[in-house]
């Protein structure tokens, strides 16, 4: 399958500089493009790469219009990795078209869910009881929407994904655990994407809420009665415990974690491997990460690190101490 940067042009718009008519076979970086190929420039630590890249026409920023038009072709555009991202999609459009089939033979659908015609359910789902699934949404293979879960429209859900399982919820009585019936469901808003293996549980009383614009990445585990605001994203392996609350347009790093029952405003950035232990009022990047380093020194450092309170307590008394006159 071949595009024609003419093609491109007049379905993304851009500055065009070149033969309209340039064949591109596909998409690659500036190291690895070959004569065929799109490549684009999306940050200035990369500019060395424009000048000996192979690809047939470059996307670039307007502040290297001239670089790229000496070495080529080129598309000028303000914001060149969102144009490189909306190029993916049109180009998987134009190769890959959608089967006709919108629901697989083998998913299970309940006669009490409500799927909108426009949805597409792979192989092995299975749609509970009193379900929705808006438009536009795509549910890759073996996905399960628990009873009474919504999902919006323009959804993307990949394989695995368990939507509506049980919350985590149990009474301690005499040395054994009584089951909590989570009595929720899952809320999804519109253009959420779901990455593979994630879970998202129900609510325990009200429901867990998943709001417009967020991106969950593979593997991640959203507990009961969470709530996370638009557009926020999560890396792989993040999770998320019960009642928690994360602002809009937050990002949390792959393993991190936020424990339960603690509120993140807007905008808080949570770097990798983090364990959030206090709720975060102020918008701002956090880490909380144990550096490392060789094991014997870290040893040494975690050997430190306990002391710190005794430590503490010692300078506070000494400062308390009255100071003799000279």
């Amino acid at each position: 399958m071949v595009l024609h940067l003419g093609q491109i042009v007049e379905a993304l718009g851009g500055e065009l500089h070149g033969d309209p008519a340039t064949p591109i076979a596909r998409i690659a970086s500036l190291e690895s493009a070959q004569a065929d190929a799109i490549s684009f420039l999306s940050h200035p630590r990369y500019q060395q790469q424009l000048s000996v890249t192979q690809a047939a026409c470059v996307i670039v920023a307007p502040a290297f219009r001239e670089a790229a038009q000496a070495r080529g072709a080129c598309i000028v555009t303000e914001q060149p990795y969102v144009y490189f991202a909306r190029l993916t999609r049109l180009w998987k459009q134009a190769t890959r078209p959608q089967d006709p089939q919108r629901v697989h033979p083998s998913a299970v659908i309940h006669p009490q869910a409500e799927v909108h015609p426009s949805a597409r359910i792979g192989a092995l789902c299975v749609i509970e009881r009193g379900a929705r699934i808006g438009a536009e949404t795509v549910l890759y293979s073996r996905i399960t929407v628990g009873e009474d879960c919504v999902i919006g429209e323009r959804c993307i859900v990949h394989p695995g994904v368990v939507i509506g399982a049980d919350g985590f919820g149990f009474a301690p009585v005499d040395g054994r655990w009584e089951k909590i019936e989570q009595l929720g469901a899952v809320r999804i808003g519109d253009d959420v994407e779901v990455g593979a293996n994630t879970c998202i549980d129900r609510g325990a009383l009200g429901d867990t809420v998943i709001s417009n614009g967020v991106k969950l990445d593979n593997l991640i585990q959203i507990g009961h009665n969470v709530r996370i605001g638009e557009h926020t994203a999560m890396a792989g392996n993040a999770g998320v415990a019960g009642s928690a609350t994360i602002g809009a347009h937050c990002t949390v790093g792959g393993g991190a974690v936020v424990l339960g029952h603690l509120s993140l405003a807007d905008h808080v950035h949570v770097s990798a491997a983090s364990v959030v232990m206090r709720s975060l009022h102020k918008p701002g990047q956090y880490t909380g990460v144990f550096p490392l380093d060789e094991n014997r020194q870290w040893e040494k450092n975690a050997a430190t690190l306990k002391q710190l309170h005794s430590l503490r307590e010692r300078i506070k008394a000494l400062e308390a101490t009255p100071k003799e006159n000279h």
